[in-house]
């Protein structure tokens, strides 16, 4: 059976989810591993959705206070993620600042850019580091349950590959001697910390079955 398979599991109805994110880069990620068998939607595809101030000191609480406040406004199941990169020798950082680790606004090229700079200050070549990634499910304003996952491997102070984004082009897996930005995306996405968690989300969503979740699913 194939990841695609495991994930989809044996539904024969679409299963729609709303990303509560306006980053095409995540939505596409998000449905390539969890495949055919969903309809992932996000923020862009929405009017009027609101913009909700991470606030929170770690992923988890960032994920949560998305998933509440998009499920406030919109009556589909809503997933929030929240994860990034923490690097041991910077103390954990970018963190819960990955996103905007160059300042607010900042591109993936200028967050990279920053902590190229900061490693090459430091003797070492590689640095430990992890991908951590934190997700909520929500509806109605009311958490239906939360997921983690985690990746660990190295950080090199350059750029290798163009594929992926955010610091895949810096993130070597543990096991791996390329970096996020060189593996294929299905690689990438059979040992992410994304996929880690969204494995935990299907499963759950599956144990709830059919009678919770009913509304959810589209007709065949």
């Amino acid at each position: 059976m194939t990841r695609e398979e495991q994930l989809s599991g044996c539904h024969v109805t679409m299963q729609t989810l709303l990303v509560a994110t306006w980053n095409a880069h995540k939505t596409k990620e998000i449905g390539q591993i969890l495949g055919s068998g969903w309809n992932v939607r996000d923020l862009t595809t929405l009017v009027d959705a609101p913009r909700v101030e991470e606030t929170g000191s770690t992923f988890a609480e960032n994920a949560a206070l998305k998933a509440v406040a998009i499920s406030n406004s919109f009556p589909e199941l809503v997933l929030a993620d929240d994860s990034g990169l923490a690097v041991d020798a910077l103390n954990g950082e970018p963190g819960v600042y990955s996103a905007r680790f160059a300042g607010e606004g900042a591109t993936d090229a200028q967050n990279r850019s920053k902590l190229i700079g900061l490693l090459k200050t430091l003797p070492a070549r590689e640095f430990p580091a992890r991908f951590q990634c934190e997700m909520v499910l929500a509806h109605k304003g009311e958490i239906q349950g939360a997921f983690s996952g985690t990746v660990e491997g190295i950080v090199v102070a350059f750029e290798r590959g163009d594929r992926g984004f955010g610091y895949d082009p810096m993130f070597i897996p543990a096991g791996y001697d390329q970096t996020f930005g060189e593996l294929p995306s299905e690689t990438k996405n059979g040992l992410s910390h994304r996929a880690r968690a969204l494995t935990q989300v299907v499963a759950f969503l599956q144990k709830a079955g059919v009678q919770e979740f009913k509304e959810f699913r589209s007709s065949e």
